[in-house]
């Protein structure tokens, strides 16, 4: 059914954090605070409830090689740049910290001692040795992006952390590590993109929307539906014990005739009248996962995955909201059910888990955490999270489009991620953590299916 990304056909992958390949990478000189390049506003910016509920550090890369430019004025460029990009994303150059009513919001001094952090390294190798970024490998990715030394929570951690490393060839990395709190995937482009059009000179294709307030709670609260996303799901399995093995790691590329395949494999029992891409991958990653974690039939298997809002609120986000736009839906089923069933079962729950998504909705989970400070729970939970839509191979500083780009690491066992991958962007990778044991079991499925 799928093809593992690898050269000449070897599969790769890392177990429990091992990787093949030692990358050195030394620090020039000491971080230092890029501040906006003009005064912006102080004080206190609103963080809505959907920011809330996903305050998780993303750390992503970009790899760029141009044989005319080299890397000589990569830190330069790109320093200069953020310090003008940050006058319209000023946020970022603020600091977490918890208001009166117990929730994130982003403090703004403007004082000098806040922006954000850059740091400049290299490496003693070129940049086609890291490997490919398709696979998680965060020991190896991980050099190539910041850590707050000491950092023991969120709130000692600035919201946005860049690190520009330059390689032996001429070509460099930018590491991101940025606090989901702040923006959702497609804001997040938005703001790296505007940073590139700074850094060549241009004008802002999209100007930020930065008043979250429009997403405030309603008042008084009222939550109108069950927001199943937060139920809690007794593990009558066992799975956390396979969780005691050593995890594997892996990728698993789906082409477009492997789509096709799957989308026709939803359709053939005549139970549903149109199936999506994205509805059939989900579908069948969410059975075959379940299976892999020999799930016993009576356990219930939540799914959750995001929904983009911006265009079901109504009235509509603006252009550029600059946050969370997302909102996590959810299906819960009896593993047995999702197992045994045709794929068209699980495809069938996915599509309830979308048309459930309105504006009603929307504001009901929002106001659901005002009411609870409730966070969605993992427990017997698959969380996908989709980036196939992303504009990372767009991110341009000059310097091209990036060779390599994706994230470092999974952020949690219980997420899978699915990139788009190649030249056309239609193939679909699929990264995902297992104990090696059901990851075995996982890949055999795959096997079978083809």
């Amino acid at each position: 059914m799928v093809n593992e990304n690898g050269e000449n056909g070897v599969t790769k992958f890392y177990t429990n954090g091992h990787t093949t390949f030692d990358l050195n990478v030394k620090q020039v000189g000491e971080p230092t605070l890029v501040q906006p390049a003009e005064e912006t506003p102080k004080g206190l910016y609103f963080l809505s409830n959907l920011d809330q509920n996903i305050a998780v550090i993303v750390r992503t890369i970009y790899c760029f090689k141009s044989e005319e430019k080299g890397n000589e004025l990569a830190g330069e460029v790109l320093k200069e740049a953020l310090s003008k990009v940050l006058v319209h994303f000023y946020p970022l150059a603020g600091r977490l910290t918890i208001s009166p009513q117990g929730k994130l919001i982003i403090d703004c001094t403007n004082d000098g001692t806040q922006g954000a952090v850059f740091v400049e390294a290299e490496a003693d190798c070129n940049v086609d040795e890291i490997g490919d970024s398709t696979k998680p490998d965060p020991i190896t990715l991980g050099k190539l992006v910041y850590d707050i030394p000491g950092a023991k929570n969120i709130l000692e951690i600035p919201p946005l952390v860049s690190q520009v490393t330059k390689f032996k060839c001429g070509g460099f990395t930018l590491g991101l590590c940025m606090n989901h709190c702040m923006f959702d995937g497609i804001a997040a482009m938005e703001f790296v993109n505007s940073w590139g059009e700074t850094a060549r000179g241009l004008s802002l294709n999209i100007t930020p929307f930065l008043d979250r307030a429009i997403l405030n709670t309603r008042d008084p609260p009222k939550v109108e539906f069950k927001h199943q996303e937060f139920e809690e799901i007794e593990d009558i399995s066992g799975t956390s014990n396979l969780y005691n093995e050593e995890m594997q790691y892996r990728s698993f590329c789906f082409e477009p005739k492997h789509l096709e395949k799957l989308k026709a494999k939803a359709m053939e029992d005549g139970t549903l009248k149109k199936c999506t891409t994205f509805e059939a991958l989900s579908a069948f990653v969410w059975r075959a996962r379940s299976k892999a974690l020999q799930m016993e039939p009576d356990q219930k298997t939540k799914l959750l995955f995001a929904v983009d809002g911006r265009s079901k609120f109504n009235p509509p986000l603006p252009k550029g909201y600059f946050g969370n736009g997302i909102v996590l839906t959810n299906s819960i089923c009896p593993a047995g059910e999702l197992i045994d069933n045709n794929l068209s079962y699980g495809v069938k729950q996915v599509q309830e888990a979308i048309k459930m998504v309105t504006d009603d909705y929307m504001r009901s989970a929002i106001d659901y955490f005002e009411t609870t400070r409730a966070r969605p729970s993992l427990s017997s939970t698959l969380l996908i999270t989709t980036w196939s839509r992303l504009s990372f191979h767009t991110t341009d500083f000059g310097w091209g489009e990036p060779v390599i780009s994706g994230p470092v690491a999974l952020p949690e066992k219980e997420v899978i991620l699915f990139l788009s991958h190649g030249n056309e962007r239609k193939s679909i990778n699929v990264l995902l953590g297992l104990p090696v044991s059901a990851m075995k079991r996982f890949a055999d499925q795959l096997q079978e299916a083809d």
